[in-house]
């Protein structure tokens, strides 16, 4: 990269590093962006009588381009009767869209390629960076993955700005405060940070504070990304962070004094700390009575232990401890078990498996054929491994229900480490029983008592 002559500028304490040679700025920054086909220059005059050489330079597809036009054709109305030249180009400018002024070149890269729009003066020692950010995004529009009945239908979109705005729109209060951080060294993505002052944890956005700024990678494309970076444990299936596409959601959040992040690109909002019980809880409960509101979180919980432990149940009882079911149910089941050629555990697995396939191939598909891949592989298959004898009826009774109990959790983070748990303890059930059951459920209350984030025991309620 070529070097500009330097000279200073004494006006606010800067060095300015930018060529008073309006035609090296623009060579520059060329240079710079690689001769990229999106990169726009506007060459225009200030003033009806100097007609001082100006120019522009902004990505196409990122600006508003009638406000650069406006710009451009009232350039002949710049005031040439000024005292000092840097305070009338930024009131001149400001009049556009908030401006500021740049004093290095890495700086007017990182506003440039955020949409903003870069414009020089011939002779001028300073760039100035005008925020005409403006770009096609998706509109809000109803959640897709944490649907309510009586709850708002707005989702996050893509577009940070959007994102902030629909929190302010439900916490009017000035105590709310919008940090931003910019993270990536190549993708400079937007991170915003979100709390209110005065009934946050001071320690807890410390903590976040220094992970935010420990991170060094070249992209952050998604908040999943940045969930694994600022997360407090990694060696574990369930998550400590947070995160909702739901506004109302995670402003409750930050009105109990948690912290949010907003990642631009991303319709997922994160928060911290997170607890289990924060992930069994919905938006609809608190529109609902509190006497409805709380027999629905019995419900989820009860799920959980559905989607849990119901195969484990199945295979330890059936296998180690007939004695406990019922006669006359032990005779219907040995009844269906008979010329099936694999064990319980085993016909089990094969149909968690399948029926593991048959929801990720549903997620992936578009929503008219997965809805009818749903319908085949819940039926037809089902029905076609019962008839050919391959598994019992019983056991896709089992796995049915278990499937049903696992759709409950209102966010869909939980639910994946309950499906790898499932396996877990149906291994230890088929090798030692109940007493297998037992000493998993044991293994894992340990290691749910001992994981936390942001220093909140993750069990806390």
């Amino acid at each position: 990269m070529t070097l500009f002559l330097k000279k200073k500028y004494k006006g606010d304490g800067n060095q300015a590093t930018f060529s008073p040679s309006l035609e090296a700025n623009l060579d520059e920054i060329k240079q710079s962006v690689g001769q990229s086909d999106d990169l726009v220059i506007r060459r225009f005059r200030l003033g009806k009588t100097t007609k001082m050489p100006a120019a522009v330079v902004y990505i196409d597809g990122m600006v508003d381009q009638s406000t650069v036009e406006h710009l451009l054709s009232e350039s002949i109305l710049f005031d040439e009767n000024f005292s000092n030249l840097q305070e009338a180009l930024h009131l001149y400018f400001d009049s556009f869209g908030d401006t500021k002024v740049l004093y290095d070149h890495d700086a007017l890269l990182t506003a440039l390629l955020s949409g903003h729009v870069i414009s020089f003066v011939n002779g001028h020692v300073l760039a100035y960076s005008i925020d005409m950010i403006f770009w096609q995004s998706r509109q809000v529009d109803a959640p897709s993955s944490e649907n309510v009945i009586r709850g708002p239908k707005e989702a996050f979109v893509e577009a940070f700005r959007v994102n902030t705005t629909l929190i302010r729109r439900r916490i009017k209060d000035p105590e709310l405060r919008f940090e931003t951080y910019s993270v990536g060294t190549r993708s400079e993505t937007t991170v915003v940070v979100t709390y209110i002052a005065d009934i946050v944890n001071p320690k807890i956005l410390e903590e976040l504070h220094e992970r935010i700024d420990r991170i060094h990678t070249d992209s952050i494309q998604t908040s999943g990304e940045l969930e694994e970076l600022i997360q407090d444990n990694a060696k574990t299936p369930f998550p400590n962070v947070f995160a909702s596409e739901r506004p109302d959601t995670i402003s409750t959040h930050v009105l109990e004094g948690k912290i949010a992040i907003i990642v631009d690109g991303s319709p997922f909002v994160l928060a911290v700390p997170a607890t289990f019980i924060d992930f069994i809880h919905s938006v609809e409960d608190y529109t609902q009575r509190a006497d409805i509101g709380s027999l629905l979180r019995i419900l989820r919980l009860v799920c959980v232990f559905i989607s849990l432990y119901v195969p484990a149940l199945y295979v330890a009882i059936t296998t180690y401890h007939q004695e406990l079911i019922p006669f006359n149910l032990m005779v219907s089941l040995a009844a269906q078990n008979e010329g099936t050629p694999f064990p319980t555990v085993l016909e089990v697995l094969i149909l968690e498996v399948l029926f593991e396939i048959i929801r990720e191939a549903s997620i992936r598909m578009p929503v008219q054929i997965g809805t009818a891949l749903s319908i085949v592989g819940a039926l037809v298959v089902g029905q076609a491994v019962v008839e050919a004898g391959i598994i019992s009826s019983s056991v896709v009774i089992v796995v049915a229900v278990t499937a049903i109990a696992s759709f409950v959790f209102p966010i869909y983070s939980i639910s994946v480490p309950f499906r790898i748990n499932r396996f877990i303890v149906l291994v230890f059930a088929s090798l030692f029983g109940l007493y297998g059951i037992f000493l998993f459920s044991m293994l894992l209350l340990i290691h749910l008592s001992r994981l936390k984030s942001y220093g909140l025991p993750y069990l806390e309620a």
